[in-house]
């Protein structure tokens, strides 16, 4: 879960800008860019508006497509979007500090990013000069990319699209590469992971900006929940589980997800692949990168999370013995552990009305 999304600038930001004027965002797109994570955003800036001009207030963000070239720049779909504003102007306007309040930019992902990346220095280059004179620098999905090529991450959390989470670790080893977090903020950079999770992270912009009500009035016209359910994880233990080549340890993963309220020691594990606990732990870790007892951990946590998402009488003691933890101590203990959260309050958040 993304620790820093409740940074305590996210209660003041709001206050900061000149009122009555909105925040600009620039969308930086080039040939081949996702479209979804262009106009998903856009979407999301667009309906803010909506529902400030129905609360009579005026406009929050003024969106401009920025590229290289003003003109219609073509997407990874039918559609293109037409750039009003180059890189040079925008680039221009920041020196001369005319990027008016809260001004926050924006860049789009790549199927191609390796190709995309290649071809493209001069925007990694612009990047590494705007990032500093500007409120936010985003980059959603693999551009995050263009980010960690103009140094702008080293030594900070980011976020990007699981497929290329690995690549981007091996090739910026001093950036702590989260491959599970929807979107994460560090300071003024904001990374997300792949296509709709730039909805998530424009939400949550919204929600810094004008507060948690009007994000929710937004996020419902969206059809969208305002924080998914099963919090901030890209993908399931489920769903990483089915990607596990080894026949054996794929059986014992199942049998895990299975039987949640078993005592799951490792010898027990290993005793049901048939294997030595040395030989065991080695080829789970090899398969599958984490241990396994890191996997029944994150098991349980996920089950734990269903129950509180889905059961909303049901007692914490309940919950902790139905995913096999000892106790509810244990159960909050591997709460605050991996979500910075009690269940009880992760309850509270993501529990309720319309999620059954």
């Amino acid at each position: 879960m993304d620790a820093n999304h409740h940074h305590p600038q996210s209660q003041t930001q709001q206050h900061h800008h000149p009122a009555g004027k909105p925040h600009r965002v620039d969308l930086v797109v080039y040939p081949g860019f996702k479209a979804l994570e262009a106009v998903g955003p856009m979407s999301v800036f667009d309906y803010a508006n909506v529902h400030l001009r129905q609360h009579g207030r005026p406009d929050g963000y003024a969106v401009r497509v920025v590229a290289a070239q003003a003109g219609a720049v073509q997407s990874d779909t039918l559609m293109a979007l037409t750039a009003t504003h180059t890189l040079a102007e925008l680039e221009l306007q920041q020196e001369k500090g005319e990027g008016g309040p809260g001004c926050t930019v924006v860049l789009v992902g790549s199927r191609n990013i390796e190709q995309v990346l290649a071809a493209s220095p001069d925007l990694v280059a612009w990047a590494a000069r705007v990032a500093p004179r500007v409120d936010r620098m985003i980059a959603l999905c693999s551009g995050s990319f263009f980010l960690a090529a103009a140094g702008l991450l080293d030594g900070r959390r980011a976020a990007t699209h699981w497929s290329v989470a690995a690549l981007l670790r091996q090739r910026y080893p001093a950036i702590d590469v989260d491959p599970d977090a929807i979107y994460v903020r560090d300071g003024p950079l904001w990374t997300s992971a792949g296509v709709t999770a730039g909805i998530d992270l424009a939400l949550a912009l919204v929600e810094e900006d004008f507060g948690h009500a009007l994000a929710l009035e937004v996020a419902r016209d969206l059809v969208m929940y305002l924080k998914r359910p099963g919090g901030q994880s890209q993908f399931s233990v489920q769903l990483a589980s089915q990607g596990t080549a080894h026949r054996d340890i794929q059986a014992v993963q199942t049998w895990v997800l299975e039987n949640l309220q078993e005592p799951m020691s490792l010898a027990a594990l290993a005793d049901r692949a048939a294997m030595s606990e040395r030989h065991f732990r080695r080829v789970f870790v090899q398969e599958t990168g984490q241990t396994p007892s890191a996997f029944v951990d994150a098991a349980r946590l996920e089950g734990a999370r269903r129950l509180l998402e889905s059961q909303s009488t049901l007692p914490l003691k309940t919950v902790a013995a139905r995913v096999g933890m000892g106790s509810e101590q244990a159960l909050r203990q591997l709460f605050v552990r991996h979500l910075g959260i009690a269940p009880q309050a992760y309850r509270e958040r993501f529990g309720g009305q319309g999620r059954r």
